[in-house]
């Protein structure tokens, strides 16, 4: 097999040969803070070399598993040239190497240099006799004979020189890749899967109001996120579907941030006034998502607030809660999973926003997750963030596969899940602890809070004050004052409302054999334990207090694995242990039996 040669040039000037084959001279990694390494490649056709060369991101690991080396011979088998400014640069898609480094050696014939701007036309140069053979492995010579011979131009020097009739017209219509969109283009054009779309997000400060949402986008060459501001939310959300196929231009590109995206490109797009958006009609093949799953027992060896990829059956489904987030003191919906797999572990998988309140965990779905945020809580823990794409069911080998386990075997194991002192523990939660050990250990005296999972029996529950009217906007829950009026009035928002929503705020004792606990019980977990809506509740009260009271007596004496949040407060220099109740699951016993038996197995050994 002999190297293509002439081929740089073909390509350079808007050919598109097949499988050329050409040698890799050397590679340069080039690095930036919070990017994707990329590496720009010296490539030879055996007549010319060419150092405008990247290699796509996903390709990199022919690199990093030294499969590719200096000197390798590589067919390539999909490419891209796009015109840089007034540099031409050619990306590597996909190849394959025909000849490891190592065999080969040296370079092969005594190619001339070309370069990114003065690119002649294959008319323009003459080959000598140069020998391009790609050597039989272990070869210990090759042959480097002949010269490339440029034709002089009128000025009668050696050097090419490219004028407008000599480069090629880039058409009306071009298309350009992902990878190879910078900041300091001006014309460009791709087509693009679209892979995820987020929700509509809206925000209120200082400067003003406004919304936004975002898709991720995919070609051959790689991925890139795109965000769209207010009037283009009202243009182009609607317009946008996962899965089809857009020609995107005009947008403006800019340095990713990292923190809201997880794909891996340097840059990132934003729709503007100009932007053009239009569906592909063409008969186009374009790659679907791809995923990287990590198996749920090699969490651990992934670091803290790095995303990965994950997929698992959804053994458990928590109902939808809320926190008051730390930074927007705003209500924020969540929901809690518990996913396992092959691999004999669980781990709890948060939903927030939207995808929490619509997410179906009936028939233990399986869901895929892209970019799940890892965090190191209760040991280790995922979440599905706004840069995360989440597929319930999805079509894919991995999905059927783990679903013909779970139900030939997985459904009745018992799963492992993390801790956080480094270990698992029988069960489906972590750092189990009795009462006792809560109070011997002093735990929620230091500067953070302690979470610890706890059987308990519902003792006793104060039911005054166990409610109020709070303001009916999904994003407050401040608590009203009545007007007298028949209105009632939100400090928070400045404004009044005919109507209110009503919240909970139980304060219950809970026993175990050890001790008892005072705990503070929210909404979700209220009224989980209690059994009922608090809307309903607060009806029922205002209508019916024998009623409301029953309810209250049938909560006593229930069992539930109680997960707890213990953190010592100070108010009017008086400090005390304020226990907050995360979740209450009601006991599975055959699960809670197994964690029993291992225990008494650990005792014996």
């Amino acid at each position: 097999m002999k190297l293509s040669s002439g081929v740089l040039l073909e390509i350079l000037n808007g050919a598109t040969p097949e499988k050329p084959v050409l040698q890799v001279i050397n590679a340069k990694k080039i690095t930036a803070p919070n990017t994707v390494d990329r590496y720009r490649l010296l490539l030879s056709d055996g007549d010319h070399t060419y150092s405008h060369a990247m290699l796509a991101a996903q390709m990199n690991k022919f690199l990093e598993n030294e499969e590719l080396t200096s000197y390798s011979i590589i067919e390539v088998t999909k490419y891209m040239c796009n015109t840089l400014g007034e540099k031409r640069v050619i990306i590597l898609l996909d190849l394959k190497v025909i000849t490891s480094g190592t065999d080969v050696g040296e370079r092969i014939g005594n190619p001339a240099q070309l370069g990114p701007n003065n690119i002649p036309k294959p008319s323009e140069v003459q080959k000598v006799d140069n020998d391009n053979s790609v050597p039989t492995a272990g070869a210990n010579s090759i042959a480097q004979k002949g010269t490339l011979q440029v034709k002089n131009n009128q000025n009668n020097n050696n050097t090419v020189m490219a004028n407008n009739s000599s480069t090629p017209n880039t058409p009306n219509r071009a298309i350009h890749v992902i990878a190879s969109l910078t900041p300091y283009q001006n014309r460009w054009r791709i087509r693009a899967r679209v892979t995820h779309k987020s929700n509509v997000r809206t925000w209120s400060n200082s400067r003003g109001e406004g919304k936004l949402f975002n898709v991720n986008l995919l070609d051959d060459s790689g991925e890139i996120r795109c965000t769209g501001f207010n009037d283009q939310v009202d243009k182009y959300f609607d317009m946008l579907e996962v899965n089809k196929i857009y020609y995107f231009s005009k947008c403006t590109l800019k340095t990713a941030n990292k923190q809201y995206s997880t794909l891996k490109n340097d840059y990132e797009m934003t729709m503007n006034a100009e932007t053009i958006i239009e569906p592909c009609n063409d008969d186009v093949s374009l790659p679907v998502l791809t995923f990287d799953f990590v198996k749920i027992s090699d969490l651990e060896k992934c670091k803290p607030n790095s995303n990965i990829d994950v997929v698992g059956i959804v053994k458990v489904c928590n109902d939808v809660g809320t926190v008051i987030g730390r930074q927007s003191q705003k209500e924020i919906t969540k929901r809690d999973l518990q996913i396992v797999d092959q691999s004999g572990v669980a781990v709890n998988l948060t939903l927030w926003g939207e995808d929490a309140v619509k997410f179906d965990g009936q028939g233990y779905p399986v869901v895929a997750v892209k970019g799940a945020r890892v965090s190191d809580f209760s040991g280790r823990s995922l979440s599905v963030s706004g840069a995360s794409q989440m597929m319930v069911n999805p079509d894919i080998k991995e999905s059927h596969v783990l679903r013909g386990w779970f139900e030939s075997e997985g459904r009745d194991l018992s799963f492992s899940t993390f801790q956080s002192e480094g270990g698992s523990a029988g069960g489906n939660s972590t750092n189990w602890k009795i009462f006792q050990q809560v109070k011997n250990e002093n735990l929620g005296q230091g500067d953070k809070a302690d979470y610890y999972t706890a059987k308990g029996t519902v003792m006793f529950m104060k039911k005054d004050n166990c409610m109020y009217q709070a303001c009916p906007t999904a994003e407050c829950n401040k608590k009203l004052i009545d007007q007298g009026n028949g209105l009632y009035r939100c400090e928070k928002c400045n404004r009044e409302f005919p109507n209110y929503k009503w919240r909970m705020i139980l304060q219950a004792n809970v026993a175990d054999h050890s001790d008892n606990q005072w705990i503070t019980c929210f909404q979700e977990s209220a009224e989980q334990m209690l059994g009922i809506k608090a809307d309903e509740l607060g009806s029922m009260r205002e209508q019916d207090e024998m009623q409301f009271d029953q309810v209250m007596r049938d909560a006593l004496f229930k069992h539930y694995i109680f997960r707890m949040r213990a953190k010592v407060e100070t108010y009017n220099d008086e400090s005390r242990l304020k226990t907050v109740c995360v979740s209450a699951t009601p006991v599975n016993w055959q699960e809670y039996g197994r964690k029993l038996v291992e225990q008494i197995e650990q005792l014996g050994v």
